[in-house]
């Protein structure tokens, strides 16, 4: 049986992924009361991610519905082109096939300038290490999606400034039958590993925050 786990991170402030100014001049004006109260730019983070239960190997692409996630996300993107730093593709099935764990993609329906090389990933603890041109990246309306590693295979991070999740949502869920199940993840509310990978041990009684898509699941 496919386990499949889409989880979800919302309203993240972008300049969380620039580095802190430790040195900030003394000279430097202090924000204004008008600084304080617009809006600040924010930004989506989706991880997607899967259990082949019975087997119990831990990866998106390990599940046997695994080609048709991608397909099915693939779709969310119809109309977009990929980047990365080996080539562009116009579907994504081919460009994971062709990038490594830890290089970054963009998506996005024009052509924006980027220097990959720039995009430095750590493989260890990637999201946890995003640098500035990623927030340059988003700001540009782009999408950022990557491969991470998983114990078995991969899983993939998606970063996004609008909110996509209903979208995501609307392409996974067709997936849903009686081997393949598919649960939306909170990720504030998951605060240990016991509780990344609830299915292995509480399938029927998940922890609060993961909520299990039926069929007739409606948002």
């Amino acid at each position: 049986m496919d386990i499949f786990k889409l989880f979800f991170n919302h309203d993240q402030r972008l300049d969380k992924l620039a580095p802190r100014n430790a040195n900030k001049a003394t000279s430097e004006p202090e924000g204004t009361l008008a600084d304080f109260m617009s809006p600040q730019p924010t930004y989506s983070k989706f991880y997607i991610t899967g259990t082949l239960l019975e087997e119990e190997h831990f990866g998106l692409d390990q599940l046997e519905k695994a080609g048709h996630v991608i397909q099915q996300l693939d779709s969310v993107f119809a109309g977009h082109q990929i980047h990365s730093q080996n080539g562009t593709y116009k579907r994504l099935p081919q460009a994971l096939e062709a990038v490594e764990i830890g290089e970054v993609m963009t998506i996005s329906q024009g052509h924006i300038n980027i220097d990959f090389n720039q995009l430095r990933i750590s493989e260890e603890s990637n999201i946890g290490h995003k640098k500035e041109e990623l927030s340059i990246i988003l700001k540009k309306g782009a999408y950022i999606l990557y491969k991470e590693q998983s114990h078995h295979g991969f899983d993939l991070h998606l970063l996004s400034r609008k909110n996509i999740y209903s979208r995501l949502f609307n392409a996974f869920q067709p997936l849903v039958d009686d081997k393949f199940r598919f649960f939306s993840i909170n990720s504030n509310r998951i605060r240990s590993e016991r509780h990344f990978y609830f299915e292995t041990w509480r399938l029927g009684r998940p922890p609060h925050g993961a909520e299990e898509v039926l069929p007739e699941t409606i948002l």
